[in-house]
């Protein structure tokens, strides 16, 4: 293979700005939220709780995602059945849980937050965990419908998956005052 046929990092980068940015904001704050729960980039819960509901949404959240520290070594890198349950039941359950905050409203905001949280060796698995979530009772039907008719039928049935780990993970941003920063102090 010529390494002309080899995208650049940068634009594998950008690419995955420009999907992040095709999310609605609700979406892309959960993103960003989530990554900081489980990557424990800041204070979660002093920088996204608004208000009481929200901070109790994020300390059930870190609690759930404490099961992904024990997931990501045991990624099946095959098919026996042995392997699958231990690593699929508990990604089902956090799936569910992500799914049920009713900010991840397709496939592909499922997919790019969960490449971040297990890395790149997850993603054969995404589209079954996604499925299995969204057709759990706990989700209204209307939901559910919603979110298994957002995964193509290229994603549920792909015969290979890039193993090339995401670049973009993206953090709080500070609003900047617009005329400070045209005055430029």
């Amino acid at each position: 293979m010529s390494s002309s046929s080899k995208a650049p990092d940068g634009s594998i980068t950008l690419a995955e700005m420009r999907e992040f940015a095709s999310f609605p904001a609700a979406t892309q704050r959960y993103i960003r939220r989530s990554l900081d729960v489980a990557l424990r980039r800041v204070d979660a819960m002093e920088l996204w709780s608004r208000d009481m509901t929200e901070a109790a949404s994020i300390k059930a959240q870190a609690g759930i995602y404490e099961r992904l520290a024990q997931i990501r070594p045991i990624i099946p890198d095959d098919s026996k059945m042995d392997k699958v349950e231990p690593f699929l039941a508990p990604l089902i359950t956090i799936a569910a849980f992500d799914l049920g905050q009713d900010r991840l409203s397709t496939f592909s905001a499922f997919r790019f937050l969960y490449e971040r949280l297990l890395g790149a060796s997850s993603r054969p698995w995404l589209p079954a965990a996604f499925c299995a979530a969204a057709s759990l009772p706990n989700l209204h039907p209307d939901r559910r419908r919603a979110l298994l008719q957002s995964i193509s039928e290229a994603a549920a049935t792909a015969i290979g998956w890039s193993n090339r780990e995401p670049s973009f993970y993206p953090e709080w941003v500070e609003k900047v005052d617009g005329s400070t920063a045209e005055n430029g102090s």
